[in-house]
């Protein structure tokens, strides 16, 4: 199977688990970063970040290289703002038009909102679901034997697809 794993990172926390599932997948990485970053403490990080996804925002994303014809599986990795979909993730999706790939998504969270956010995910991308979806809360900041079960039946749910 050959699966890349499309993350976008504020804190680490999605970064971590784009990490761990990159590794047991054997999948490439991409990191997302928005040419304007969005400010990392304080009120301006909620403030800026919620406005943004609230708002749907496609923010102009620093150059990458993907093809997504290369790929089994897209695996979609976002914290949740606002019950939405961090922003450079929406921008990809929209640039990539992932509609007839098998996509998945892990959301990172530090208390709910994901369900709405793979929602919404799933109506950007034009599919009715995901491959697999695992919702995971700050597996950096708080690490559990919980988020490393999810991270792994995650896994296994995209392998037995294949």
């Amino acid at each position: 199977m050959r699966a890349c794993v499309v993350y976008y990172s504020l804190e680490g926390n999605t970064a971590y688990a784009a990490g761990r599932i990159a590794e047991l997948l054997e999948a490439d990485v991409l990191r997302l970063e928005p040419v304007k970053a969005y400010p990392e403490k304080g009120f301006a990080k909620f403030f800026w970040g919620g406005k943004s996804a609230v708002m749907a925002e496609t923010p102009k994303l620093a150059q990458y290289s993907f093809d997504p014809g290369a790929y089994d599986v897209v695996v979609l990795g976002f914290p949740v703002w606002a019950a939405n979909v961090a922003p450079p993730i929406r921008t990809f999706v929209k640039e990539q038009g992932l509609a007839g790939k098998r996509v998945a998504a892990f959301a990172c969270q530090g208390g709910s909102g994901a369900e709405k956010a793979f929602a919404k995910l799933k109506g950007a991308i034009g599919i009715d679901a995901l491959a697999a979806e695992a919702v995971l809360i700050d597996p950096k900041a708080r690490p559990s034997e919980e988020n490393e079960r999810r991270i792994e039946e995650f896994c296994g749910r995209l392998r037995q697809g294949l």
